[in-house]
């Protein structure tokens, strides 16, 4: 899988950048606050739908204007597709595939996938629970798509939920809602878990390539102590809990129960990476999860299309040469990789491809 042309059209600094690209490697340098990782922001986005700077989709609109466009060509097992994003201030952003319309914007899901390394990884290991339930769930979406549907209901069914609990509602007020929590937070919690045991064999691997330290693992821990493994039996539990908790939730004005309090708990050896592991271990552990992550994606979908696209956004200033060698090894396997980086020395030698530089919203060879 690769990108052959990306247009960005009033996204973040950019008015209106075109560039035709190729596999391999394609490399921005540029100090900070030039542009560069705006341009790998936009490749994110159109792979997630989501940027991985901000939570909110204004900023990536430039100032002054009410709209901000992605498009891109997607090259994929030989066929070509066009995909398209507008992301709006105040409303509903709107997708094209092939030109043609589509009712949700999820539908572009699957259609471009990519791994993104990023500085601020380290909160993965060092980080609160939302940060790894973020990872979970957005790999989830990329390796199944049509999970973002039950995470979009399941996280509809908890603010309506809470936003009752706010004003002590009736029983009958909150059935309903009940009813989804439990069923949406029992497929979310069941997918992760089928996710992590799909996923670790590739972490742990990935830390042996980068580190002789301990053995690593990691462990789903819910806030409820849930004990069920597939979506019926978690339902049922979810089901049961409810009534049970109600008294503290209404005292709260909180649901206590689902996927949104759940936690992936990191080991090195007998003892958990935060608050023990060193600024090594951390990094290596990181980096692991996220090299996991892209070997799964590639063995996954192996028959049809291969790799997904590998972004490294300004990670070589912060890696030794041990870790800068595991991602070289990464991106020998990878069709087509992009990376940014604020200082060129800070790129490894063997990087000899496509070069752009990038000053003030303007990119030049």
């Amino acid at each position: 899988m690769f990108l052959s042309y990306l247009q960005l059209t009033n996204f973040r600094s950019y008015e209106n950048l075109e560039q035709q690209l190729t596999p391999g490697i394609t490399t921005y340098v540029g100090s900070n606050g030039e542009g560069k990782t705006n341009i790998v922001e936009a490749v994110g986005f159109l792979a997630y739908l989501r940027s991985h700077r901000t939570s909110s989709d204004n900023p990536l609109i430039r100032l002054g204007n009410e709209k901000a466009y992605i498009r891109a060509k997607v090259s994929t097992a030989g066929r070509e597709e066009l995909l398209e994003i507008e992301i709006n201030q105040g409303k509903a952003n709107r997708a094209r595939i092939n030109q043609q319309p589509v009712r949700s914007t999820r539908e572009l899901l699957g259609h471009l996938r990519a791994v993104l390394f990023t500085p601020e990884d380290l909160s993965l290991v060092r980080g609160d629970p939302t940060e790894r339930r973020d990872f979970l769930d957005t790999l989830l979406i990329s390796c199944t798509p049509r999970y973002a549907g039950v995470i979009a209901d399941y996280e509809k069914a908890l603010k309506q939920r809470n936003a009752l609990l706010k004003n002590r509602p009736h029983d009958r007020d909150l059935a309903p809602w009940d009813e989804h929590l439990s069923r949406y937070g029992a497929q979310l919690i069941a997918a992760r878990l089928q996710l992590i045991s799909d996923l670790m064999p590739f972490v742990i691997k990935s830390y042996r390539d980068i580190s002789e330290g301990d053995q690593i693992s990691a462990t789903y821990k819910s806030s409820q102590d849930l004990q069920g493994q597939n979506a019926h039996d978690l339902e049922q539990e979810i089901a049961a809990l409810i009534p049970q908790l109600r008294r503290a939730e209404l005292e709260r004005g909180l649901t206590l129960v689902g996927p949104h309090r759940d936690d992936l708990l990191l080991n090195l050896g007998p003892t958990p990476v935060k608050g023990y592991a060193s600024q090594g271990e951390s990094w290596s552990y990181a980096l692991a999860l996220r090299m996991g992550a892209y070997q799964l994606l590639s063995a996954q979908n192996s028959g049809e299309g291969g790799q997904p696209i590998l972004i490294l956004d300004d990670v070589f200033a912060e890696l030794d040469s041990l870790r800068r060698g595991a991602l070289l090894a990464l991106i020998d396997t990878s069709e087509q990789v992009f990376v940014t980086a604020a200082v060129e020395d800070d790129l490894p030698k063997e990087f000899n491809d496509r070069r752009f530089y990038v000053r003030e919203g303007s990119v030049q060879p």
